[in-house]
């Protein structure tokens, strides 16, 4: 049976998750290319398909497990015309549960960690020797980022760039320490080198990515220790680059440095995601959180002296064990007291091994739901004034792609918002001065600056 055919073998990459997901699924495809493996769009047809999953959500197992029942019809078609069909399941999901995915899906051909993708051809030619299935999802000596080429296809006008992984805050809610490991930062001049290569490849605008992103301290240039401010002024110095972004950040992590970096560097977007997933103390106490709801507003406060016109995103779990409808109230006041941008909230769910899962005074579901609902409500009230509030502002916009509607363009404002104009696709990979002209539930319309190309 033969792994590939004339010509080059075709790979497809299915992507759950965060912005790291993104990144590492790109990665991958970089390291599979000098075994001749090309991006295919569908996975009809690819000698390779990869699953990377994500643990964070409600039923991230289930999910995959569907998806794999779905590809194994793909791959028996595959071996019945006398072709191989290599199946890889990758990511966060494979690391918490590598055995359980070979007992319910012996077709798949690889099981492999986040941290061991540096390793996928050997695995290739491992599968392809042997026939049975390879599974790497301990934690491997060796960093990863080491060994993976300096080569990678271009990411576009915006790019992702990992620079730190891992947690070591261990929330009582979160799988992450256990799925990503302990804290790791990249050495500076590799991040430094990896930038200089994504703008070489037209990208204009980077955002930098951690589980745990503004706890990164890297190796500096002459031996010492840099953290995130001291980066991104040096990453701000850069010839072409135009935007700065970093995601995801703890509210324990932000020093008075990386205040300042917002404050002096115009290239530093005024737009910050910072988790706070409760105003209770009590809860955040249960959650391991290391910060309480008064930490969090004067954390707020100095941003905003810092920089007037940050917008703020965050994360909300509602329900966590134990939470009373006292303490989801003083969530509701920290969200009208801090005014946010936009937010993700979501049901408090048990991932296992996790301390919160076993913890006694679980919420009942209903309970969950209703709660949810109103914090929802309130959070796109927030939202939609915010965006509200843009109307008749002049924003720069980074245009990336074309709109959804003939004719249109669309790209990001400094504060993450989508913004579409009617204009010609040479507006893409430039900013432009655009008139905000309306506001929709999660995007802005609108009109070049009057004179511009």
């Amino acid at each position: 049976m033969s792994i590939s055919g004339a010509g080059p073998r075709r790979l497809h990459v299915i992507t759950w998750g965060c912005q790291m997901n993104v990144y590492d699924s790109g990665r991958m495809a970089d390291v599979l290319a000098p075994l001749g493996y090309a991006p295919s769009p569908v996975p009809e047809g690819a000698d390779m398909v990869i699953l990377n999953t994500c643990h964070i959500r409600d039923k991230a197992a289930e999910k995959v497990f569907s998806e794999l029942g779905r590809l194994r019809r793909l791959k028996d078609r595959r071996a019945a015309d006398g072709e191989r069909m290599i199946l890889a399941v990758a990511g966060c999901v494979a690391q918490a549960e590598g055995a359980e995915i070979l007992a319910r899906a012996p077709y798949v051909d690889i099981v492999l960690g986040p941290q061991t993708y540096h390793r996928l051809p050997e695995m290739v030619a491992r599968a392809a020797r042997a026939g049975g299935a390879v599974i790497e999802t301990d934690f491997p000596p060796e960093d990863k980022f080491d060994f993976l080429p300096d080569s990678a296809a271009p990411q576009g006008i915006t790019a992702f760039l990992t620079i730190q992984e891992g947690c070591d805050r261990f929330c009582s809610f979160c799988v992450v320490p256990y799925t990503r490991g302990a804290e790791t930062s990249r050495p500076a001049a590799a991040v430094i080198a990896e930038a200089r290569r994504l703008i070489g490849q037209g990208a204009r605008e980077i955002t930098l990515l951690g589980q745990n992103v503004n706890a990164w301290h890297g190796e500096a240039p002459d031996g010492s220790t840099w953290g995130l401010g001291r980066l991104l002024r040096e990453l701000a110095s850069l010839p072409d680059l135009w935007r700065l972004r970093y995601t995801t950040s703890h509210p324990r992590d932000m020093s008075e440095e990386l205040i300042a970096a917002h404050r002096d560097l115009p290239i530093l977007m005024p737009f910050l995601h910072l988790p706070v997933q409760s105003g209770s103390d009590r809860v955040l106490a249960a959650m391991n959180r290391r910060h309480n709801a008064a930490d969090y507003l004067r954390l707020v406060e100095k941003l905003r002296n810092a920089r007037p016109d940050i917008a703020l995103s965050s994360d909300f779990i509602i329900g966590h064990p134990g939470e009373t409808e006292a303490d989801f109230r003083a969530t509701l006041a920290l969200v009208r007291s801090v005014g946010f941008a936009q937010a993700f909230s979501f049901k408090y769910s048990p991932r296992p091994g996790t301390p919160a899962a076993g913890a006694p005074a679980q919420v009942p579901n209903a309970e969950k739901e209703r709660r949810l609902a109103e914090l929802q409500a309130l959070l796109r009230d927030q939202q939609a004034r915010f965006n509200a509030a843009c109307v008749g502002r002049f924003l720069p916009v980074l245009f990336t792609g074309p709109g959804r509607h003939c004719g249109q363009v669309a790209g990001r404002s400094p504060f993450l918002q989508p913004v579409h104009v009617t204009g010609p696709q040479e507006l893409i990979g430039r900013e432009i001065s655009v008139a905000i002209r309306s506001a929709l539930p999660n995007s802005l319309s609108g009109t070049r600056w009057p004179g511009q190309a």
